[in-house]
């Protein structure tokens, strides 16, 4: 695909930046690995966290598919940030007139709402509790009961993590530490997201409970280290703490980045769905040459 003009517009929510390339109007197919690593280099390339790829759908009740590849060139299952950049995207741009717009991704289809205040939510569906279903090996692991939660005790090299595995159509472990700032989340999450417990990779979550309505986060993403905000990571954080009995919805998620907010009705049913507020920006737009 030498020679290839590629158009492109970065974005960002709460300073988790992306590339989002339309897939409607140019044929992205033939876009190979080490080019998505090369788009996304900072010093090389455009510079992202993700890139993300406006597509046609492939399943009925969606306008759109949605696929997210990290920076390392894997492709991922969600991105809660890059979910409220879609929706500004397809608008902005006159693929679609509608305030909601449904969504393919790889799990479900995600109910994508533009505020008229700017702000855009994102119906994350319901937060997957289910070891096999993350997926998580628990086998050979230490356990705890905290409230509704079960912790397990992750063996690092510099001892035990305990850490609440969930997914929000990916895969995350979220532990509560004292102080975000001082948490080591670039020495343990390198270790934890290769963890041998988590066969897909994990994203790593350090949280830091400042009241019952209000957090701290940092998250060490798989295939992209860590980043100024991660949506899907601030949802699992707030379902871990509600979980662990520590926190009440809503709850406003102070990241490097901005803040989000996020609801969970959990008194109605531990299945109910997760609601993601928070903003979606556009910095500039140009052409790249593959």
């Amino acid at each position: 695909m030498t020679s290839t003009r590629l158009r492109f517009t970065k974005m960002h929510g709460a300073g988790n930046d992306f590339i989002v390339l339309d897939g409607i109007s140019q044929d992205l197919s033939k876009i190979t690995k080490a080019q998505w690593q090369a788009l996304a280099h900072r010093q090389f390339g455009i510079g992202a966290d993700q890139i993300l790829l406006v597509e046609k759908p492939t399943v009925a009740g969606a306008e759109f598919r949605y696929r997210i590849f990290n920076s390392d060139g894997s492709e991922v299952e969600q991105c809660g940030n890059g979910s409220r950049c879609f929706v500004r995207f397809v608008r902005e741009k006159g693929l679609t007139q509608n305030q909601t717009v449904k969504v393919q991704v790889a799990h479900t289809i995600l109910s994508l709402t533009e505020n008229d205040d700017g702000q855009v939510t994102v119906d994350m569906g319901a937060p997957i509790l289910a070891l096999e279903q993350i997926p998580f090996e628990s086998s050979n692991l230490e356990s705890k009961t905290e409230a509704q939660a079960t912790l397990f005790g992750l063996k690092l090299p510099d001892g035990t993590a305990w850490i609440h595995p969930i997914s929000m159509g990916n895969p995350h472990a979220v532990q509560i530490v004292n102080d975000v700032d001082t948490a080591p989340v670039e020495v343990q999450g390198p270790q934890i997201e290769p963890h041998p417990s988590f066969p897909n990779k994990v994203n790593a979550g350090f949280m830091q409970i400042q009241n019952r309505h209000e957090i701290k986060l940092r998250v060490f993403e798989r295939g992209s280290g860590e980043t100024l905000a991660c949506g899907t990571g601030a949802c699992a954080a707030v379902v871990s703490g509600i979980l662990r009995g520590h926190l009440d919805s809503p709850v406003k998620v102070h990241t490097r980045g901005g803040d989000l907010t996020i609801a969970w009705d959990y008194l109605t049913s531990l299945q109910s769905h997760v609601m993601m507020t928070g903003p979606a920006e556009t910095v500039f737009e140009g052409e790249v040459t593959l």
